[in-house]
């Protein structure tokens, strides 16, 4: 089945699809446990409408697809405002269609994460201001090249996203997922502190993609820089963990929040230069991968006041049913 152009996801083993199914079917409504809440990154992929295994026939508009979703989960990871900055009215909305009780994590824009921003997909002011200053044929940028007027500009139409959620209750964290360059220097440690500095009150959560982060000489140090400064450590599961991946290790940082995003296991999609995003997240857990994270999921449960599981293997209906299927796990005795 075509995801995307270029792409190809791969059809589900039936057996494997058959089981993730199952246990699906016996998860709460919504998909919580107590102080864990799961849920997916996202709730509109293509793939997962196209499949037509979730959302109701007919259920087309934003306002019925996100009200579906918040009948079955009362957590989604917003990943669109990585790539565009969307005016605070678009929150606003998702407050008034979701229960009180709803949580957003909010992806980070590349201004704070320092990956190159995309210039085509700003607003027309921004574009041509960036146009003006740097040229007119400009693809992608990196926030240190902006104008210091320019670069906070942006940041400050991205968390003018993020306050309606945060004055509504129904901001998880603005998680700032770190680029696979970003390595564990002091010069990169002085950058999180400056980013709690310049926002002070706001929930974070941190991933790094890059393992320097967790070597076994520095790793104590960088958890105790997390907690200084009020960072929810996201732990993660990914595929390459041997090959210069980040391995699954759990930690609280925040007594208020602790995050586990999944990933999958599609070494090969993950590994694939030039992949689309349907084919590095291309994976169905199976219940007994999805049974093997109920005790550290508990661990962290333990430590900190609430638990987002958010999955990340967005193809088809893969991480609904994962999502359902780990809530249920985590509900029995």
């Amino acid at each position: 089945m075509k995801a995307s152009a270029g792409s190809i996801v791969t059809e589900p083993d039936p057996e494997r699809l058959a089981a993730a199914e199952e246990l699906a079917t016996r998860s709460p409504v919504p998909a919580t446990a107590p102080r864990v809440v799961t849920g997916t990154a996202g709730w509109t992929d293509k793939t997962l409408l196209k499949s037509g295994r979730f959302y109701p026939k007919g259920t087309s508009s934003a306002e019925a697809r996100l009200s579906h979703y918040a009948k079955h989960f009362r957590l989604v990871e917003v990943d669109a405002t990585y790539y565009t900055l969307l005016p605070p009215e678009t929150a606003e909305r998702w407050v008034a269609w979701t229960p009180d009780d709803f949580r957003f994590d909010v992806k980070a824009h590349p201004v704070l994460t320092g990956h190159p921003i995309d210039v085509a997909r700003l607003p027309g002011d921004l574009k041509r201001a960036i146009g003006n200053e740097l040229g007119p044929d400009l693809r992608r940028v990196y926030a240190s090249r902006l104008p210091r007027e320019l670069s906070l500009e942006i940041e400050r139409r991205f968390l003018s996203l993020v306050e309606p959620l945060l004055r509504a209750g129904k901001l998880g964290c603005v998680m700032i997922q770190f680029p696979p360059w970003f390595t564990a220097t002091r010069g990169r440690a002085r950058e999180l502190e400056t980013l709690r500095e310049r926002l002070a009150e706001l929930p974070m959560s941190v991933e790094f993609r890059h393992p320097s982060w967790l070597a076994p000489d520095r790793a104590a140090r960088v958890f105790d820089l997390l907690t200084r400064n009020r960072f929810s450590y996201v732990c993660v599961d990914e595929p390459d963990t041997l090959g210069g991946g980040v391995p699954p290790v759990v930690r609280v940082t925040d007594p208020g929040l602790a995050l586990v995003r999944f990933h999958g296991h599609n070494l090969g999609g993950w590994q694939k230069k030039g992949a689309t995003v349907h084919e590095r997240f291309d994976y169905l857990y199976s219940p007994e991968e999805l049974r093997s994270w109920t005790a550290p999921v508990r661990a962290l449960r333990a430590e900190a006041k609430e638990v987002h599981a958010i999955f990340n293997n967005c193809v088809r209906h893969y991480a609904v049913i994962n999502a359902q299927g780990l809530a249920c796990l985590l509900t029995e005795p």
